[in-house]
């Protein structure tokens, strides 16, 4: 009993303890209700909570629900922002824990959006629950209550990019605000991604996406989604393009020389295919083919000598005779020659006895050995008769040598005209001549008669070029201008570039300026006596040629006439176009639209005809046509390699409102002529050109074409209405819309004070080649620097007459006429001059004209009328001359290279 007294004591001190705690905590809870009237008993332990208020988030107007859960406890209340809650809004429940035997008590309390958003305090809203025991009091952990919410806009979208293969992405994102925070994932093509089931993509640093070596795979659509326990939110998407850049493959081995003898080429090539450009990288720079001549040796037949003497009469009765293939002896693989190579026959005439006495013998053969001898005899006067005549016709000196030899020029060169009218010979060509006098550039430039302007000076001979003014209109020429007239009045509605001129015997050119459409009319086409009215115009607008299928116009739409003048000699018309002329990729035609009005097809450019003739060249179309008409070339491409060369340009002007600034992008056929259009239209609307026009290769591969601007000043300027990025569909751009204009952009500056504008505006076919256009203008009038473009020097001087509208003088043109038109049976003749002025197609179209010469150089003015390149042209007649000169020699016929660095620019 005495161990129990103290026990007693310590328990009975502890209930007090208890009591006085439960008082002051009624004390200190003003508006508190009476407590519970009995305290329950319970063992003598703190009270321990089983379950303490969380984290909470008020969604909407729907209100959170606080619990706590303690054991032993003999109540329990919530404490929020430090003060009581009321006992009415408690939810109290007691239970017995079957293990330990104690009781659990456990308390709820519902907290309203009403009750967090009146308050005010420095923190958030919090809770917290208090339990008591007999042995004192215990409180859980402070529980915040916040509203939650989540923003519609992102702070910051993730924007597109395009990046090399193996290079670094990275998207960023800044999620709208939100509570709590947003989480987010992001989306791939609408695809969730996965960052541990991809090393190579990381989405852990702050939100953002990163790539570390990008690869084609990874070009799409990216979605950044944020989301919390409100709502979810989607950023706008950004498109990742991962773009390859083209690499060379090795070169090909060196191929075999084209020609079977004499000079050729030999080339080797390689693609863009290691690796080959994708999703618009760059295309390799360089070039894809690369050529050196070669020289292969010909094969010379072999040619047998003269017989040799017949050998004195053998015992047999016979005699022989033999000869050697040596003249020349087969070289290269040449044939031997056929036949035999020694005779035999009988030398008695028959009378040969094998079995006669040898008395008889001798006397036969006596009387034969007198015979040959005599037959010697006179076999060895006939050829001293022979050679006497043959020097004495060396020594006459009113015969003329072979000068068909090399020469070298290596100063100034004097020529003169012909002083009769007899018909010289081929040397004559390469003679000094002494009254046109020239200055000839290079020691290799052959006596052309002109100098650097075409500045001549030389006899006037009679029956050179007929004099006189042209006659006026006679009775038969007032018909054909009456026609002219009414001709011309029939296209002035479509057209308005056109040129005219009155033309006669002497001939000229007419150009319509700054096109490039040019007509030229040989000397001696129209007769003699006569003069016409010629006109070259231009349908400046739609064309009245509907291409069938895939054909597109690869250039304008060109009439000359009068249709009813018949001319002697072809007349050259030059038509630009836009292709990138490769027999692979184009099959392109020349089309004559009949008096019908329907189009019908004339010949392809790669067809052999005689009735008419195409020469392409890289930017312009040389056609000799014997009739006038109006003409066009269509173009079918054969594959997606087929390329439309277009011209960009970029103009920009003030709007009406004076903030606003028009930048105006152009993609026009690269002619002169569909530009010409454009900078019309342009100066109508007081437009500025603001960068020079640059070369775009368009792709016929059906993919569109994209115009942007880019690297505008953010805080000066800014894009209206926020577009950046046009795109144009490839049928517009591929088949040449009457309406050029495919990109307009307005940009407004912030202030007045802005006056200059730099931005750079990119014009790219996806998948295909790109150009960036650099502009560095000023807004105001005043201060701009007009960006002008020149056209050829003769573009002011629609027509040109007589001589001075060609480069090489008459008379030299005579001498060539004459030098090749005769056929030689060395080959020195119109064929060798085409082939050394890069003709070698369709040849049967010049073996049909009176003069083969005439119509090549008549070909060779039509394409050098703007550079007038006669050194090259002198380079050719030379090299045909030392060619030839070898040949005269007994050299093999083979092509040599000139010792003089000819230069080629024109042919």
């Amino acid at each position: 009993m005495g161990g129990g007294a103290p026990r007693l004591h310590r328990r009975l001190l502890l209930l007090l303890l208890g009591l006085c705690s439960w008082t002051a905590a009624l004390r200190g809870h003003e508006n508190s209700e009476a407590l519970p009237e009995s305290i329950p008993s319970a063992p003598g332990t703190l009270p321990h909570f089983l379950e303490e208020p969380d984290d909470s988030y008020i969604i909407k107007s729907n209100p959170i629900v606080l619990r706590c859960r303690a054991v032993p406890a003999m109540q329990i209340f919530f404490k929020c922002n430090g003060e009581w809650v009321h006992q009415n809004e408690h939810v109290s429940r007691e239970s017995l824990d079957q293990a330990t035997g104690l009781k659990v008590r456990e308390v709820s309390i519902n907290v309203t959006r009403q009750q967090v958003e009146d308050f005010h305090g420095p923190e958030d809203y919090w809770c917290q629950c208090v339990a008591w025991s007999h042995l004192g009091t215990s409180k859980s952990r402070k529980a915040s209550v916040r509203i939650a919410y989540l923003r519609k806009n992102f702070e910051q979208d993730p924007q597109g990019k395009e990046v090399p293969i193996e290079g670094m992405i990275v998207l960023h994102c800044r999620p709208p605000e939100g509570v709590p925070a947003a989480e987010v994932e992001w989306l791939k093509n609408e695809e969730p991604i996965d960052s541990n089931l991809d090393e190579n993509i990381d989405t852990r640093a702050d939100h953002n996406l990163i790539i570390r070596q990008a690869r084609l795979s990874d070009s799409g659509n990216y979605t950044c989604m944020a989301a919390n326990i409100v709502a979810k939110r989607r950023s706008l998407s950004a498109t990742v393009v991962v773009y390859v850049n083209g690499g060379w493959s090795s070169w090909t081995e060196w191929s075999s020389c084209n020609a079977r003898c004499g000079r050729g080429w030999q080339k080797r090539s390689r693609t863009c295919t290691n690796p080959a450009p994708l999703n618009g990288g760059a295309f390799c720079e360089g070039m894809s083919v690369q050529k050196i001549t070669c020289t292969s040796l010909c094969p010379v037949d072999g040619s047998w000598e003269v017989w040799s003497e017949w050998s004195v009469c053998s015992p047999e009765c016979e005699h022989l005779r033999v000869r050697e293939c040596a003249a020349p002896a087969p070289r290269n693989g040449g044939k031997h020659c056929e036949g035999l190579s020694q005779e035999s026959e009988n030398c008695t005439e028959g009378l040969c006895i094998q079995d006669v006495e040898r008395g008889g013998d001798i006397a036969l053969y006596s009387g034969l050995a007198a015979a040959v001898l005599a037959v010697a005899v006179l076999a060895l006067g006939v050829t001293l008769y022979r050679r006497s005549q043959s020097n004495s016709l060396l020594l006459n000196s009113s015969l003329q040598p072979e000068l068909t030899v090399s020469r070298t020029y290596s100063g100034p060169i004097c020529l003169q005209d012909p002083l009769d009218k007899e018909l010289m010979t081929e040397s004559s060509l390469f003679n000094p001549l002494a009254d046109i006098k020239v200055k000839v550039q290079s020691s290799f430039m052959v006596s052309l008669g002109v100098t650097e302007r075409a500045e001549y000076h030389g006899k006037a001979h009679p029956g050179t070029f007929p004099h006189g003014s042209p006659r006026p209109f006679g009775t038969l020429q007032a018909r054909n201008k009456a026609m002219f007239i009414q001709h011309l009045a029939s296209i002035s509605s479509s057209s308005e570039l056109r040129s005219s001129a009155l033309f006669g015997h002497l001939g000229g050119r007419l150009v319509v300026p700054n096109t490039g459409v040019s007509l030229l009319i040989p000397h001696g086409a129209i007769p003699e006596e006569s003069s016409w009215e010629i006109y070259l115009a231009i349908t400046q607008k739609e064309s009245s040629l509907e291409p069938e299928g895939p054909e597109v116009l690869l250039g304008p739409e060109v009439s000359c006439g009068p249709p009813e003048l018949a001319v002697s000699t072809p007349c050259a018309l030059s038509i630009p176009h836009c292709a990138h002329a490769d027999p692979q990729h184009w099959s392109i035609r020349l089309k004559r639209r009949t008096q019908q009005g329907k189009w019908e097809e004339v010949m392809s450019v790669e067809e052999e005809t005689t009735s008419c003739y195409c020469l392409l060249d890289p930017y312009a179309c040389h056609i000799l046509l014997n009739s006038f008409g109006t003409y066009a070339l269509i173009g079918e491409p054969i594959s997606d390699c087929a390329v439309r060369q277009l011209k960009v340009a970029v103009f920009g002007c003030l709007s009406c409102n004076s903030l606003d600034y028009n930048l105006r992008v152009y993609c026009v056929d690269n002619t002169p002529c569909a530009f010409q259009e454009v900078v019309s239209d342009e100066r109508l609307q007081g437009g500025q050109l603001l960068e020079e026009p640059k070369l775009l290769h368009f792709k016929g591969n059906t993919c569109s074409l994209q115009i942007s601007v880019l690297d505008v000043p953010p805080f000066l300027w800014r894009i209206k209405p926020f577009t950046a990025c046009q795109e144009v569909p490839f049928s517009r751009v591929w088949r040449g819309s009457p309406r050029p204009l495919l990109g307009a952009f307005s940009l407004e500056r912030f202030s007045p004070a802005t006056t200059q504008l730099c931005c750079t505006v990119c014009v790219r076919q996806l998948q295909g080649h790109e150009q960036l256009l650099h502009v560095q203008t000023s807004v105001l009038e005043t201060e701009r620097e007009n960006i002008t473009f020149f056209g050829h020097e003769d573009s002011a001087f629609p027509a040109q007459l007589g001589p001075k509208a060609f480069k090489i003088p008459r008379s030299i043109r005579q001498r060539i006429c004459a030098t090749f038109d005769a056929p030689s049976a060395k080959g020195k003749d119109w064929q060798m001059l085409a082939q050394k002025n890069s003709i070698s197609r369709n040849l049967s179209f010049f073996a049909t004209q009176s003069s083969p010469s005439a119509v090549i150089l008549d070909l060779w003015e039509a394409r050098h009328q703007h550079d007038g390149d006669l050194d090259s042209l002198a380079c050719a007649l030379e090299e045909i001359g030392r060619t030839h000169s070898k040949l005269s020699e007994g050299a093999e016929p083979e092509l040599e290279e000139p010792e003089f660095p000819c230069s080629r620019k024109g042919l």
